[in-house]
C-alpha cells in the first residue's frame, strides 16, 4: 500500500471503514426482513454503541451481549435499551448488578440448569418484576445448554413456576452447519413446552457462519449474528463474503526485512491474535496473496513469501485477520475510517473488564 495512507495512524492500529460495516449491516437486515427473521446482532464483535445504534436504526429488535459488563456499557447513556445476555450468569456479585441493570433496560438472559434459574429468581427478590429468561439449548457445539427436548421443558416449568422470573423461549448457539439441527431439537421442545400450555414466545439462534442458511430452521423467529458487521478471514475462506466485504484491518509497519523473502511488522499477537479457527497462518495481507503471515510472537508479526517480498523498512500492510471479534477487543480504540479517509479513534467501550 502507499505509504502516505494513513500515515497519520501510529501502529499497530485497527482500522473500521464505516461504509464496509455499514453496507454489512443493510445486507445482513435486508435478508433477516425478507425471511420474516428478527435480527438481534452480538456486539462482542464491535462493541461500539455507534454501530449498535445503526443496526437498531436500520430493523435490529436489540442486542446480543455476552457479559454484564458489555451491556453496562452499551446502554450507559446510549440510547440501546433492549439486551438480551447469552450467557450463565452465576454468583451473587453479578445476581446484584443484574438486578440494577433489568431496573432499567428491557433485559432477558438465559439459563440452562436449575441451580442458575434458581439464582435468577433469587437475585430478582425484592425487585417488583419479573425476569425474562430463555433456555439454551445445546443442538450440537456441546458447550453450554441443555442436552435435550425433554429436559428444556422441564427447565421451562421450573421458570414459569417462579414467582420472579417469566418464561421467554429458547435459545442456541450451533455449531457451523447445524441448521437442520437447530430446526429439529428447537421443533420438538417447543412442541413439548406448548404442550404444557407454555407459550414459546421467541426462538433466538445464531452465528455469521451459517446467517445465509437461517431461514433453512423456520422454527427460529430471532437471529444474532456478531462477525457478519466486519467480517474476517475465516468467513471469506468459508465462502459467507469477499476481502472486500471485510470492514477491519490491522494496520501495521515493516520493522525489518532481513532477507528478500521475509519481513516484520509491528503487530504480533497481542493484536492479530493467535486464533486459527482451522487456517494456516495469521491474516490475509491485503493486495498480496502471495505473502504468509506465519508466525506471531507478542509483538512481531513475520511475514514470508516465495517470491522477493519488496518490503522496505517503513512500509505499512493492511492484514484482514483470521478472527475480527477477538481483534477488536485487544485495544482500547479502533480508528475509523470511510474508505482512505481517516475520521479518527473510536473507544471500544465494551471491553476491558472480565465480568
Amino acid at each position: 500500500m502507499d505509504n502516505a495512507t494513513y500515515s497519520s495512524v501510529e501502529t499497530p492500529a485497527v482500522l473500521v471503514d464505516l461504509d464496509i460495516a455499514e453496507r454489512n449491516i443493510i445486507r445482513f437486515q435486508a435478508y433477516c426482513d425478507e425471511h420474516g427473521l428478527k435480527l438481534r446482532p452480538h456486539i462482542k464483535t464491535h462493541k461500539l454503541p455507534r454501530l449498535a445504534r445503526f443496526q437498531m436504526e436500520k430493523g435490529a429488535v436489540g442486542i446480543t451481549c455476552q457479559k454484564l459488563s458489555e451491556a453496562d456499557a452499551m446502554t450507559d447513556g446510549t440510547g440501546i435499551d433492549d439486551v438480551l445476555i447469552t450467557y450463565n450468569l452465576v454468583g451473587e456479585a453479578k445476581q446484584e448488578r443484574l438486578k440494577a441493570l433489568a431496573g432499567k433496560v428491557k433485559l432477558r438472559v438465559v439459563a440452562d440448569s436449575a441451580a442458575v434459574v434458581d439464582g435468577l429468581s433469587a437475585a430478582m427478590n425484592g425487585s417488583g418484576q419479573k425476569l425474562t429468561v430463555l433456555i439454551e439449548c445445546d443442538t450440537g457445539a456441546r458447550r453450554c445448554g441443555v442436552a435435550t427436548p425433554e429436559g428444556a421443558a422441564e427447565l421451562a416449568g421450573r421458570i414459569a413456576s417462579s414467582a420472579n422470573l417469566h418464561f421467554g423461549g429458547l435459545m442456541t448457539y450451533p455449531p457451523v452447519g447445524g441448521t437442520q439441527a437447530v430446526q429439529e431439537f428447537m421443533t420438538k421442545a417447543k412442541s413439548l413446552i406448548e404442550a404444557f400450555g407454555m407459550p414459546v414466545e421467541t426462538v433466538t439462534s445464531g452465528g455469521s457462519p451459517d446467517m445465509w442458511r437461517a431461514h433453512e430452521a423456520p422454527v427460529v423467529t430471532e437471529y444474532r449474528p456478531g462477525t457478519y458487521v466486519y467480517n474476517d478471514r475465516s468467513l471469506v475462506e468459508r465462502g459467507i463474503c469477499g476481502f472486500d466485504d471485510c470492514a477491519l484491518h490491522v494496520l501495521a509497519t515493516v520493522v525489518s526485512v532481513p532477507d528478500p523473502h521475509r519481513a516484520i511488522i509491528d503487530a504480533g499477537s497481542k493484536v492479530l491474535t493467535s486464533d486459527l479457527l482451522g487456517l494456516t497462518g495469521y491474516g490475509h495481507v491485503v493486495g498480496r496473496p502471495d505473502i504468509a503471515v506465519d508466525s506471531l510472537s507478542e509483538e512481531h508479526g513475520r511475514l514470508v513469501s516465495r517470491e522477493p517480498i519488496g518490503f522496505k523498512v517503513g512500509d505499512r500492510v493492511r492484514i484482514v485477520p483470521n478472527h475480527a471479534c477477538v481483534v477488536a477487543n485487544m485495544l482500547d480504540a479502533v480508528v475509523l475510517t470511510r474508505g482512505e479517509d481517516v475520521l479518527g479513534p473510536e473507544p471500544v467501550v465494551a471491553r476491558g473488564k472480565v465480568w
